[in-house]
Order: structure tokens, then C-alpha cells, then sequence
């Protein structure tokens, strides 16, 4: 069974449709509140990683938590920025899923989660 851990903010549209889209599916899915439970240390690692070339991909730069803080994402190390989206969920590009503990998915679009998942 794929093993994949949804990290989500319920009033977020887009992660409604995500959430729909797993069900529909019949995907087994693993519910986490991003802004009560921000994603675990290693997945946030796990994501930087895999975004390197573009740290700012995993902010939610849409939302009004982003455009409070006013800085270059690209300026800031590592662990700087492993503690912003520690300390607040909705900084965090959502849905957040983890796919297998090897993959992160940042968003929902319907042709990357079929390709990844059927």
C-alpha cells in the first residue's frame, strides 16, 4: 500500500480538491492539519532538497502570513528558513503531501498526482 501523509488546511480550496481527488481514488491517506501540525522536520528537509534551485516553491507566497514577513526567501540559510515554516503553518505551500517518506508534492494539480499515483 503507497503510504502517503496529507498535510492540509481545511479551508483551503485547493486542498479541498486535492483531498476530493485522493478519495475519489480510493487513495489511504494520512490527514494532518498543516497549521496545528506543521510537516516534520525531515519532510521540510526532505522538500527543501528537492526544491533547491527554488526555496521559495514551498512558501504559500499567496497568503497574507507570507506577505507579512517581507523578505528574500533566496537570502536566508537553511535553517532559517526551516524555522519560519516551523513556527507557522500557513507559510507553507499547501496541500503538502509526502509520498512514500521519498517525495514531496507541493500542490494540487491533477495531472501530477495521476502520474504519481495510477
Amino acid at each position: 500500500m503507497k503510504k502517503i501523509i496529507f498535510y492540509s488546511f481545511l479551508k483551503c480550496s485547493t486542498c479541498r480538491k486535492a483531498l476530493q481527488w485522493l478519495e475519489k481514488n480510493n487513495l489511504k491517506f494520512h490527514l494532518i492539519d498543516i497549521v496545528k501540525e506543521p510537516p516534520l522536520l525531515k519532510y521540510l528537509n526532505l522538500a527543501l532538497e528537492q526544491y533547491a534551485s527554488d526555496k521559495k516553491r514551498i512558501f504559500n507566497t499567496r497568503g497574507k502570513s507570507f506577505r507579512s514577513i517581507n523578505i528574500d526567501i533566496n537570502a536566508l540559510s537553511r535553517e532559517e528558513i526551516i524555522q519560519l515554516l516551523l513556527g507557522d503553518g500557513k507559510l507553507i505551500k499547501r496541500p503538502f503531501l509526502v509520498y512514500e517518506e521519498k517525495k514531496i508534492i507541493l500542490g494540487f494539480n491533477e495531472i501530477e498526482y495521476f502520474q504519481q499515483f495510477m
